[in-house]
């Protein structure tokens, strides 16, 4: 009986143990100056937990005493007071953090813990737990990301032309603005999506008619980031002209007409030839028959 109860423990208290969980990234990039939105979600075995007795904490995984986000800002790093807060609620078992101005050294590893109030005025914990095996270390980043155009090869004179410009970014809570050196708002759409393991993406689809004289022009789109930075793709258009046949189309015609005026010219030419030489030969008959009756005449 002990040995079945010893076993029995053994396999229930990791059950009980799994039931504290986090969901987190592990490895995000965090642009310097901007700002990083690290996902996080936890699970726990308490039921319908007040938001107002929960306690959030993110901190370093080598110390928790170093916090770098507490709903007591006196008990937060110095370096990281004003910069840090959570962006979802912990009664939902969201435990989402945003880190704006980022440093180059906010790089971590960083780790979140739950505390549980005995009651919203006593704040001593009646439960508490550490996801120290769910941290997220930031890849510092000192230069945006370059924006990424999709487009066709060559554009057509006069038919519509679309470009896509998007750029991968990890602060959703503030997206990179896109802008484009030419075209108006009615030719832009903009699209927001969330590509996964902490990155969404800004995408601005430019739809242009090109003209002759845009051939060889360049279009340029710009992402500037949270923290003002800046990063810009340009491309070269390449513009095909609309098939034309007035070439051969206006020498034909040309041809053609000269040819009509021409025959028409050669047909009254050639009918008056015809009718000059009927009239010269009635008029020899007429002279002819005139000489005939004289010498007719002349014999009696």
């Amino acid at each position: 009986m002990r040995m079945f109860c010893l076993l029995l423990a053994a396999v229930i208290s990791p059950v009980f143990t799994e039931d504290w969980r986090a969901n987190v990234v592990q490895n995000l990039d965090a642009l310097v100056t901007s700002c990083v939105v690290v996902p996080c979600s936890f699970s726990h075995p308490k039921e319908n937990l007040p938001s107002s007795r929960l306690r959030g904490i993110w901190h370093f995984s080598t110390d928790k005493s170093k916090r770098i986000y507490y709903q007591d800002i006196t008990q937060v790093l110095e370096n990281f007071r004003g910069r840090t807060r959570l962006l979802g609620h912990l009664g939902q078992d969201n435990c989402t953090l945003e880190i704006t101005d980022v440093k180059d050294h906010d790089n971590g590893p960083f780790c979140f813990r739950i505390e549980l109030a005995r009651t919203e005025t006593d704040t001593s914990t009646v439960d508490k737990f550490s996801f120290v095996e769910s941290c997220v270390t930031l890849r510092m980043l000192p230069d945006p990301p370059k924006p990424t155009l999709s487009h066709p090869k060559t554009a057509i004179q006069d038919r519509p032309y679309i470009i896509s410009c998007s750029v991968r970014h990890t602060c959703p809570s503030h997206v990179p603005k896109l802008t484009w050196s030419r075209g108006t708002a009615d030719e832009i759409t903009e699209v927001y999506k969330d590509t996964g393991f902490g990155y969404w993406e800004a995408q601005s689809i430019l739809t242009i008619v090109p003209d002759e004289k845009d051939d060889h022009s360049e279009v340029t789109c710009t992402a500037q980031f949270n923290g003002q930075k800046t990063s810009s793709t340009s491309l070269t258009l390449n513009v095909k002209r609309t098939e034309n046949y007035n070439h051969i189309i206006i020498p034909a015609v040309a041809a053609f007409g000269t040819a009509v005026i021409s025959a028409v010219f050669c047909i009254f030419m050639v009918k008056r030839y015809k009718t000059r030489i009927a009239e010269l030969q009635n008029q020899e008959g007429s002279v002819w028959n005139r000489l005939s009756r004289l010498s007719r005449r002349r014999r009696t």
